[in-house]
């Protein structure tokens, strides 16, 4: 497959085929991380510096101290990259950043260094959306191509997208309030599970049973999702014991039994809505085991389901390097700034 990008000082063309080299930075938030990838599928490094311990004694991320903490750690994951692919600057056939949506002051740190690397080695440089990369992190070491349905969801998103080609997706559902991630954790602080609540929520939930308490879904019509009343419905659930002790691994298997069968339910529609065979799971929160579990359930039902290797669900620069070579939806321009939100 080819792909033609300009340059950032003209109207040059540049090919980028299976052989190209994209080194690409990501720091939207709290890993600082660095990837070189051939042809948006194979990953020659990965290097990924994470903060959650310094942000766990807050629990959550601390912007400003977030910032600091990327500013310390960007040249050192970029040469640990250039040392573990044993590539060389001039050997890059283009640098890619993201440019949000993100925290402003962490995507400042990566983006500034990606131009400035595109700049020094005379290199086509590309701005990347974060939440098309994490689509992207399903085409490394795959042969997945469009069309396909995709499920994101993450700490900050929970969408559906339909993806007709690799220039044309729309998002044809999304949470009207907490997106998945964001239910994760504020339940997971209501039971009192310390920051990252998510992950341990999960792993309560694998021993607990799933149907001890009945919680509502929200009745939300097309694909939207909507996850506060739950959360409201958690947070009762908690207030009834009244200092009785609490069933916590039945709170957090029913918490998510409620929220995995929404996800499957809506995405079940979409495929069958739009006849599409091949379906994706995108974004940090697709580590979950329950909702990876049902979303290849639907393999039984002749789809092809994708999701990425656990160490591309959270945030990582591979699939930042994947959707910069892949999605034609990019930024080219050097001058380009960062966003904060979708």
């Amino acid at each position: 497959m080819n792909k033609i990008k300009k340059t950032l000082f003209g109207n040059k063309p540049v090919t980028l085929d299976k052989n190209s080299l994209i080194m690409a930075i990501e720091s939207s938030c709290d890993e600082t991380a660095c990837a070189i990838v051939r042809g948006g599928r194979e990953v020659l490094a990965n290097t990924v510096a994470s903060q959650i311990k310094i942000h766990e004694e807050y629990g959550g991320v601390i912007p400003e101290i977030a910032a600091r903490e990327h500013l310390e750690a960007i040249n050192v994951v970029i040469d640990e990259t250039f040392k573990q692919a044993g590539i060389k600057g001039d050997e890059i056939s283009a640098f890619a950043g993201t440019v949000g949506p993100g925290l402003v002051g962490c995507l400042l740190v990566g983006l500034n260094a990606a131009k400035t690397l595109a700049l020094v080695y005379d290199k086509p440089f590309i701005g990347v959306n974060h939440l098309n990369a994490h689509l992207a992190a399903n085409f490394i070491d795959t042969e997945l191509e469009p069309p396909f349905i995709a499920l994101l969801v993450s700490g900050g998103h929970t969408q559906i997208i339909k993806v007709d080609s690799f220039s044309d997706m729309e998002i044809i559902g999304e949470t009207i309030d907490d997106a998945v991630g964001e239910a994760y954790d504020k339940v997971a602080r209501l039971i009192g599970l310390p920051y990252p609540g998510g992950p341990k929520l999960d792993k309560l939930a694998q021993e607990g049973n799933p149907h001890a308490f009945k919680l509502p879904e929200a009745k939300v019509g097309g694909y939207d999702f909507s996850f506060s009343g739950l959360k409201t419905a958690v947070l009762r659930l908690v207030k009834s014991f009244d200092g009785r002790e609490m069933p916590i691994n039945d709170i957090c298997a029913s918490f998510q039994e409620c929220v995995s069968s929404t996800l499957f339910k809506k995405v079940k529609h979409a495929l069958e809505e739009t006849g599409y065979k091949q379906v994706i799971l995108a974004g940090g929160v697709a580590a979950n085991s329950e909702i990876r579990r049902k979303i290849f359930s639907l393999k039984e039902q002749g789809y092809e389901v994708y999701a990425p290797a656990m160490k591309y669900c959270t945030d990582n620069a591979a699939m930042v390097a994947s959707s910069a070579f892949f999605f034609n939806n990019t930024f080219d321009d050097i001058d380009v700034e960062v966003f904060s939100r979708a």
